[in-house]
C-alpha cells in the first residue's frame, strides 16, 4: 500500500516531481476530496485544479511557489475539478487542455434523454468550461516534467480524460480505489464507462494516480474489480427484473438495503445507468418510452 496522508491546503510529495494539493471539499462524493496534482520541478504542469475555493486557490499557489507553470489539464468538467482552471491559468499565463467542454462526448442516447428534460445528477456540471485547447485521443503533450498521453475515457462524464506519464495513470474519476466512480445520466453513460474500463487495459501502469483518495499500487487488479463489480450490479439488475417490470426507484429500493436513504437518489440514477446499457444491448425494454420514470421489464 502507498502512504497517503495529505493534510488539506498543503503539498504532499507523492515521487520526484510529483506532488498533490488535498482541496477541502471533502463529502461522500468527493471522498477526502480532490487531488490537484502538480508535476515538475522547475517548470511545472497542473492537472484538474480543482473547485471554486479560495482557499485552494490560494494553497496551489504557494505550492507553486513563483514557478513557471506550462500547462494546466482537466480530466473532466466536474465542479469540484475543472472551475478553477481558467482563474489560475490567467494568474499563470498558463493554457488549459481537455478533451472539450461539458458537452463533449456525450453519446447520442444521452443526448436524447437530456432533450427529453432528464438533468444531470450527482457533482454537478462546470457549464462554463471551456478549454484552450482540445486534447484528441491518443494525443502526447510534452513539457519539461516528461510527456502525457490523452487517453479519452468516457462514462463517468462524456468529456473524461485519462492522463498516461511514465509509468503511471493519472484517472481522474474514472477509476478509485475508495468506492467505484459514479455514473449519472446523461452526464455518464455505463455503455461508454466499461469500454472505456476495457480500454485502460491496453496501458501499462504500476500505479493510478485518481481524482479522490490515495494511489492505487495494483492498477490492473482494481480495473478488474471494477469491470467484476458493474457486472455483479448489472446480475442483480436483472434477477430483480425476472420478477415482472418495475422501474429504476422499485429497484434501488430492492437492491440498495444496506445503503442510507439519503444516498438513494445517487444509488437510483447508478441503477438508471446499468438499465439504459441493457436497453441499449437489447436484454430490457422501457415502457412506454426510456426515461428515468419508466417501467422496464426483460425481453
Amino acid at each position: 500500500m502507498i502512504s497517503f496522508t495529505p493534510q488539506t491546503g498543503k503539498p504532499f510529495q507523492l515521487r520526484k516531481n510529483l506532488a498533490v494539493v488535498l482541496a477541502p471539499n471533502a463529502s461522500p462524493m468527493t471522498h477526502m476530496g480532490t487531488n490537484t496534482y502538480i508535476l515538475g520541478d522547475d517548470i511545472v504542469a497542473i492537472i484538474d485544479p480543482g473547485p471554486d475555493n479560495r482557499h485552494h486557490l490560494a494553497a496551489l499557489e504557494t505550492a507553486i511557489a513563483g514557478r513557471q507553470v506550462s500547462h494546466i489539464f482537466v480530466t473532466h468538467s466536474h465542479l469540484d475539478h475543472s472551475p478553477l482552471a481558467k482563474e489560475l491559468a490567467i494568474k499563470n499565463g498558463a493554457a488549459v487542455y481537455a478533451f472539450g467542454d461539458s458537452m463533449a462526448g456525450r453519446s447520442a442516447v444521452m443526448q436524447e434523454l437530456a432533450q427529453t428534460g432528464l438533468a444531470g445528477g450527482g457533482e454537478g456540471i462546470d457549464l462554463d468550461f471551456t478549454p484552450d485547447h482540445i486534447l484528441l485521443d491518443g494525443q502526447e503533450i510534452a513539457g519539461p516534467w516528461g510527456a502525457l498521453t490523452a487517453v479519452h475515457t468516457p462514462g463517468h462524464l462524456g468529456n473524461h480524460l485519462c492522463f498516461a506519464w511514465r509509468n503511471a495513470v493519472f484517472t481522474g474519476d474514472h477509476v478509485m480505489g475508495w468506492a467505484s466512480s459514479l455514473v449519472s445520466p446523461p452526464d455518464g453513460d455505463l455503455t461508454d464507462f466499461m469500454a472505456s474500463c476495457e480500454k485502460l487495459r491496453s496501458c501499462q501502469a504500476d500505479v493510478y494516480y485518481p481524482g479522490h483518495g490515495a494511489p492505487i499500487a495494483n492498477p490492473h487488479e482494481r480495473l478488474d474489480w471494477l469491470i467484476a463489480h458493474r457486472r455483479s450490479r448489472e446480475a442483480q439488475v436483472l434477477l430483480t427484473l425476472s420478477d415482472g417490470p418495475m422501474s429504476p426507484k422499485e429497484i434501488t429500493k430492492i437492491l440498495y438495503t444496506d445503503v442510507p436513504s439519503a444516498l438513494h437518489p445517487a444509488a437510483e440514477r447508478n441503477v438508471f445507468a446499468h438499465l439504459i446499457d441493457l436497453h441499449q444491448r437489447g436484454c430490457v425494454i422501457a415502457r412506454a418510452r426510456l426515461s428515468a420514470d419508466a417501467s422496464f421489464e426483460l425481453i
